[in-house]
């Protein structure tokens, strides 16, 4: 019962992961990483496919690995969101609900963003001493 829920899961933030492409309220990289979890708990082909992935893969396997969202990536993500949100908001007469909606989800966004080291932890050999 729970492949089909994380596989139906995988899709949905795969889905919105590339809605989030072109879309500045949708953040791509959160919902391809939620996407990858769930494809490695229900689908090891989708799972596979992703991090084979050219653009996708070294991010996940980065994140899989250490929990690592790049530096250029952060700062491309930021740029596009804060980019893509702020012609709306500041040419567009929208309602307050709304305002308050897409500077809410941008703010959760960037924090979720930057709150993931950008470089793996360094890893020290610790040999024998003579």
């Amino acid at each position: 019962m729970r492949k089909p829920l994380y596989l139906s899961v995988g899709i949905l933030c795969l889905v919105l992961g590339a809605i989030g492409v072109v879309l500045p309220l949708l953040p791509t990289t959160p919902f391809v990483i939620l996407a990858a979890y769930c494809f490695s708990k229900s689908s090891a082909r989708l799972h596979q496919m992703l991090l084979n992935h050219r653009l996708f893969g070294p991010m996940l396997i980065e994140w899989e690995a250490n929990g690592v969202i790049p530096f250029k990536v952060k700062c491309l993500s930021s740029s596009m969101m804060l980019i893509m949100v702020s012609y709306p908001l500041l040419f567009k007469s929208l309602p307050w609900w709304a305002v308050i909606g897409a500077i809410s989800t941008v703010v959760i966004a960037l924090w979720y963003i930057w709150s993931r080291p950008s470089t793996a932890p360094l890893k020290v050999d610790v040999g024998m001493e003579n």
